[in-house]
């Protein structure tokens, strides 16, 4: 095999450490070609057909921790061809590839089935290898490399700068809770901040999480004594809050967790997309930067255990829950629309039928233009000329009119001739001409409704005169 230097060995595995009846006929690898199924484990991690430890792992360590994935990948090329490991992570390993193949506890054929309980262990990420009486055991973490409960998935790149100054803060409280106390919640944050007067804590946006968790996103503005103002760098205020005495503060207000709320610079994009992240293959971690849809938005990150991956369950949920709450609100809001369009299109019908009413009544005073006066329009005439004939007389209203306009421009010919002398009315005797005038203009109106009432009786004793004299040819005009 590749790593073939723990030897290949022949043991039969003792029943009495079994689940069920085992039927042994004896291995000649440590992973490979083996029909011990003393476990009742099935193939679920793996079916190996190596005879050493590189080639043993070829199919039982692939990345297809959900069962869906069908990726390879052997120990020899996977995890020893790590460039320049340091002494306590070659340590590291060399404990757990003697844990996971030739563990010398117990001396007999049952390290064998101890080797393959701590295969199973590290598959699982949990518990501990032990291997050997004088050094301590192995831990197994999920971050381990044969832990198959692993995947790699894509997270969007934040796209907000280190000057944008938003920082994020989960509260381990509901979206209602934090909404009705925001402005408390604010002043809280304001005193953990010293309560500096020159800053200002301010809510960007608050978002609800799963677990009855809320993401408040807030940023701080400090105004300088000469009247500028600037919000404080997301990663100093993030360093800030991550000092232990403010961290408590923090704790005590409900917050879980925080973080800067910035996008990634060139060199630490380039840094963590180079460097796969602990216990993830170094073949897997370039495939799924090949299989990256979109390489400017999205980052690919490892997700360990049942509990990450139901973490992004519960997000993906959410977000969809997020989701259709607004499709639910354009929808209302389409539907009030509709209701507009509707009642737009009656009013317009409504108006149309009035504007085909108007167009006929416009018709009907051009058909009766060419006919002859009718007798009571000959008599409005008559009443107009009347009228008109009173306006201009010359000791009636137009000329005292003319005589009040020619006044008029007396006075502002004499004005700008001595625009330097002011006159002043005091405002007592002002209100009192008004007055004055005011009485004199309703005792003129008074008059004219006078004479226009004798004027009508005048009309009619002549019009009675007229019908009780006949003449020939017609009457008095």
């Amino acid at each position: 095999g590749a790593f073939g230097g723990f030897g290949t060995t022949t043991t039969t595995a003792a029943p009495a450490f079994s689940f069920s009846a085992p039927t042994n006929t004896g291995t000649s690898g440590l992973f490979g070609a083996t029909q011990n199924k003393g476990f009742g484990f099935g193939t679920s991690f793996g079916t190996g057909t190596g005879t050493g430890l590189g080639g043993g792992l070829g199919t039982g360590l692939g990345f297809g921790g959900f069962g869906t994935q069908q990726q390879q990948t052997t120990l020899g090329s996977g995890l020893f061809s790590q460039p320049a490991q340091t002494p306590a992570q070659s340590n590291q390993l060399i404990n757990t590839a003697s844990a996971l193949s030739a563990p010398t506890l117990l001396g007999d054929e049952r390290d064998a089935i101890l080797a393959k309980w701590n295969q199973l262990q590290a598959f699982w990420g949990s518990g501990k290898g032990y291997f050997n009486n004088n050094i301590a055991p192995v831990e197994f973490t999920q971050e381990n490399p044969f832990c198959r409960f692993k995947a790699v998935g894509y997270s969007l790149i934040p796209n907000n700068k280190d000057e944008d100054g938003l920082v994020v803060l989960v509260f381990n409280r509901k979206e209602t809770e934090i909404r009705s106390q925001q402005q408390q919640l604010v002043e809280s944050l304001h005193k953990v901040l010293g309560g500096n007067q020159t800053l200002t804590v301010n809510v960007e946006g608050v978002k609800t999480l799963p677990d009855d968790q809320t993401e408040v996103i807030i940023y701080v503005v400090e105004r300088s004594p000469n009247g500028t103002s600037r919000r404080v760098p997301a990663t100093t205020l993030h360093a800030h809050f991550e000092q232990a005495n403010i961290k408590s503060s923090l704790q005590q207000l409900g917050v879980g967790r925080s973080m800067p709320k910035t996008e990634l610079s060139p060199a630490q994009a380039k840094q963590l997309l180079q460097n796969p992240p602990a216990g993830v293959d170094p073949i897997i971690w370039e495939q799924a930067k090949v299989d990256n849809p979109d390489p400017d938005k999205l980052i690919p990150v490892p997700m360990v255990g049942f509990k990450e991956l139901l973490r992004r369950l519960k997000v993906q949920d959410q977000m969809t829950k997020q989701h259709q709450t607004r499709l639910d609100i354009i929808s209302e809001d389409i539907g009030e629309l509709q209701k507009n369009q509707t009642t737009t299109m009656a009013k317009i019908a409504q108006y149309k039928r009035k504007l085909m009413a108007l167009s006929h009544r416009t018709l009907q005073v051009t058909w009766t233009a060419g006919y002859a006066i009718q007798a009571d329009e000959e008599q409005l005439r008559v009443q107009l000329d009347t009228i008109q004939c009173e306006l201009n007389a010359p000791t009636q209203f137009k000329g005292r009119l003319n005589e009040l306009m020619s006044q008029i421009r007396m006075q502002n010919h004499f004005g700008a001739v001595r625009a330097e002398e002011r006159y002043y009315i005091d405002a007592d005797l002002l209100r009192e001409i008004k007055q004055h005038l005011k009485q004199q203009q309703e005792g003129l109106s008074h008059l004219i409704s006078i004479i226009k009432d004798d004027l009508e009786d005048i009309k009619l004793i002549e019009h009675g005169l007229n019908e009780s004299i006949p003449i020939r040819g017609g009457v008095f005009s």
